[in-house]
């Protein structure tokens, strides 16, 4: 998928939230090579970019051959900012990260971080930049004074969670949105509306859930540390959902959310 920027980002991610450990990281990184995957996304908070910048230069890909995320912690927006990424560089033991976000619209801290953000984009050491967890009166806000227009914003968004209303505003805006958590941390997955579509596509729930998220615009990047799953989840180019499963899963909302609310950040 084109972003703003020019650049691609892929279609479907691997997200690496909760994944510690060296060997899990290794395994899940390589079999979602394996799978497809070029897209993994990390954190400063997930405390993971040094085992995966293990794991990706361990890897059998080429670095330029895959799309690394990572995102600014809370803590560390503001003035701290640069030096932070810095450091995630040496974790990552990269010199570029193709996206860079701020992780969440902190009230103060936001609006010296993107100007900081601005500096490293043009520095080349990340290669789109963008937000996470941002709503559209963060978006406005940002848009109204910035120079470089972020390229993604990374939400919370599942068949339980649709956000129709920012997903128009970002498409108007030529945002690109990913979508985390997009199988709601398994705590949906079996919904009836969902395992009924899927034995009708001979697909699990979990695919019709992440192939909602590509029909309605946006990049799924679900997370596993589970080779079975790992597959699953990227296994979802075969097949569309029709007008009927559509309205179905329109049904579904209900504004349910497994993890940060930014609604009512000032």
């Amino acid at each position: 998928m084109k972003m703003n920027d020019e650049l691609r980002i892929p279609q479907v991610g691997l997200g690496l939230w909760n994944i510690k450990g060296q060997s899990e990281m290794a395994n899940a990184y390589n079999w979602a090579l394996e799978a497809g995957y070029r897209l993994f996304d990390s954190a400063q908070a997930y405390g993971n970019e040094e085992v995966l910048g293990r794991a990706v230069s361990a890897g059998k890909v080429p670095r330029e051959e895959v799309f690394i995320t990572t995102k600014i912690s809370t803590s560390n927006m503001g003035h701290g900012l640069p030096e932070s990424f810095d450091e995630s560089l040496k974790k990552l033991r990269m010199d570029y990260v193709d996206l860079l976000l701020l992780h969440f619209p902190m009230t103060i801290t936001r609006r010296i971080s993107w100007p900081l953000m601005e500096q490293i984009y043009a520095s080349g050491r990340a290669k789109s930049i963008g937000v996470s967890n941002y709503t559209i009166k963060h978006l406005e806000e940002l848009l109204a004074g910035c120079k470089v227009k972020p390229a993604v914003n990374q939400v919370e968004l599942s068949v339980f969670l649709q956000q129709p209303e920012l997903l128009d505003f970002c498409k108007q805006q030529g945002i690109v949105v990913e979508a985390y958590s997009p199988l709601t941390r398994s705590q949906r997955v079996n919904d009836p509306v969902l395992v009924e579509i899927a034995k009708k596509h001979d697909k699990t729930p979990a695919q019709v859930m992440i192939r909602w998220c590509i029909e309605a615009g946006t990049v799924p990047i679900p997370k596993s540390s589970h080779h079975d799953r790992i597959i699953e989840n990227i296994g979802v180019f075969d097949f569309e959902l029709d007008a009927d499963d559509m309205k179905q899963i329109a049904g579904l909302e209900e504004d349910f959310r497994t993890g940060w609310d930014p609604t009512h950040v000032e």
